[in-house]
Formats: structure tokens, sequence, C-alpha cells
């Protein structure tokens, strides 16, 4: 049961409490054993830095397998161990991969329908006729992906650079993700899933980091989002820089003298003289699209007239 008590609830709760009854609708009892979460600042973090991670392998793998491969990020999620392996197919291609200087490793796992058709595509296939495999991959088929599984490595790594230096390299292959045996089944992971797209051949690709590392890595977060935050601000200074720079604005210098009545304006004839009554030492006012803004005095500029700005209104 996954459901927020309301205030309302609580309060209820507590009042039948000390009252004595059982509270049986409103409460639930609470799962200790159940993973620890992960702030979700943390997670838009790991969020970006994947899709990052997804231009960059698309680049890698078009010129790796020599074909355009698509790659888009579908989903980034907190599960437990056990909730993740029990979502991938079996038999699959799997590797675990450490993550120095930091203790613990994560996982990748390529599904059978991606990888056998790029071990085909590898070994000068065109995939014009493509098949479903349901086996266990051979030492010599897991002997050529582990070539593309480096790129996608050195790609991941680099992006998460970012955040803190790391050094990724495959610890060991598996392909029934139930024996997975580097964490207790309870305990948590980031669960990334990747949707790779290579000619007319799709597949998915899984990433399972535990959240022990990520939490070793809350400080590094912390000063990653810092210190994007002031990028992306000064990017937003400049982005509306550039979208304000083409627009024009209307100046106005009003000479604010008497008031004159519309019956008085439509007897004015020639020859008739408008006595303004304005000192010339009186400051006139600039305004800006129709609001008042600046303060001047009239000056000559060349042949012109201009005006001196002296402050802001």
């Amino acid at each position: 049961m996954d459901r927020v008590l309301t205030q309302p609830e609580i309060d209820n709760a507590f009042k039948l409490a000390r009252e004595g009854e059982t509270v049986r609708e409103s409460a639930v009892a609470y799962d200790f054993s159940r993973t620890d979460r992960i702030a979700k600042d943390q997670l838009r973090t790991i969020h970006m830095i994947h899709e990052n991670f997804a231009r960059s392998m698309a680049s890698s793998l078009s010129a790796y397998l020599r074909s355009y491969v698509e790659v888009n990020l579908i989903s980034v999620e907190q599960l437990s161990l056990a909730e993740f392996t029990q979502s991938l197919p079996a038999p699959t291609s799997m590797i675990t991969f450490g993550m120095k200087p930091y203790d613990g490793s994560a996982m990748l796992e390529f599904n059978p329908a991606l990888a056998f058709p790029i071990i085909e595509m590898l070994l000068g296939g065109t995939l014009k006729t493509p098949t479903r495999i349901d086996r266990e991959i051979t030492e010599i088929e897991q002997s050529i992906l582990d070539g593309l599984l480096r790129v996608i490595l050195n790609d991941l790594q680099n992006a998460w650079n970012a955040v803190a230096p790391m050094e990724f390299n495959i610890e060991s292959h598996e392909t029934e993700p139930q024996l997975l045996r580097i964490l207790a089944q309870n305990e948590a992971v980031v669960a990334i899933s990747i949707e790779v797209r290579a000619g007319e051949t799709a597949g998915m690709m899984n990433l399972g980091i535990p959240s022990i590392v990520v939490k070793m890595l809350r400080q590094k977060f912390d000063q990653h989002r810092m210190v994007r935050k002031s990028h992306s601000t000064d990017e937003e200074h400049a982005r509306m820089l550039r979208l304000i720079q083409p627009a024009s604005i209307h100046l106005d210098a009003r000479l604010h003298g008497p008031m004159l009545g519309v019956q008085a304006l439509l007897d004015l004839k020639e020859g008739d003289v408008l006595a303004f009554d304005y000192p010339l030492t009186r400051p006139v006012d600039l305004a800006i699209n129709g609001k008042l803004k600046y303060v001047g005095e009239v000056v000559v500029a060349g042949t012109k007239r201009g005006l001196q700005i002296q402050c802001l209104k």
C-alpha cells in the first residue's frame, strides 16, 4: 500500500489511539526492510547524466557498427535488486562492472533481442531477415560483444565524470539475472532503462547502479547541481539577451506644460501662439514605450536636438 495519509486521517488516527480504539482503515504497518529512497534532486541529476550518455552512445555505436543507431532514455527509477532482476529476461547477456575508486559493482544488461542482431552486424550481417533467438550467449559471442560493451562503458564513464571521476571495468559475465549476487535482494539499485535501435532492430539495455554508491556521491551531486545552476543562469542571461536584442522600443521626450481644453484646441487658427510655460532649466521626462523611465535635458547633437539623460525617474 503506497497511499499517503491525509492530515485529517492522521489526526483521526491519533484521536482514536488516545481513546483506546484500534485504528484499522487509515493506518498500515510500516515495512522497515524496504529500500531506502534516494532524494529526488539526485534522481534528476542521474536522469540528466544518462540523457547525455544516451546521446554520446548513439554517436559511438553508429561509428562502431557503421550503421545509424538511435538511443533513447526510457526511465530512471529506484527498485530493489529483486525487483530489478525479475524485470529482466532469462537468459540474457549481463555484465557486472566496477566503479573505482568506490566500492561496489554495477550491472549492465543487453536483451537477447538486441545482443544477437548486433553480433550479426559485427560479423557482417545485414539484418534484412531478423530472427528471434532465445538461448544463452556463447563464450565466442560474448567475446565479440565485449568490444561493444567497452565502448558503451567508456561513454558511461565520461558521462559520470561530470559528477565524479570514476573508472569502469568489466568484472564478470552472467546469463541468469536471478543468480546475480552482488547485493542483498532487498538492497536498492537505481534502474536505468534505455532503448537502442539499430536499423530495423530495437531492444532494451538496462543499467543497475547500487544506491549505496549514489549515496557515497551525495556531496558530489550537490556540487554538480550548484555548478550547473550557475552555468545555467549565465546561459539563460545570454539567451534572454539574444532574444531581446532585435526588439525595438519607442522613446518619447515630454514637456509637461499647461493643459488646453478641447474647445480651445478647436478654436486655434493660423497665427495663434501657445505658451508652453516650461522653463529651460526644468528637466525633460523621457518615456520608454509609454512608461516614464529617465529625466534629462535638451542638448544639441550635431544638426539635431538630443536628450542628455541625467538620472532615473
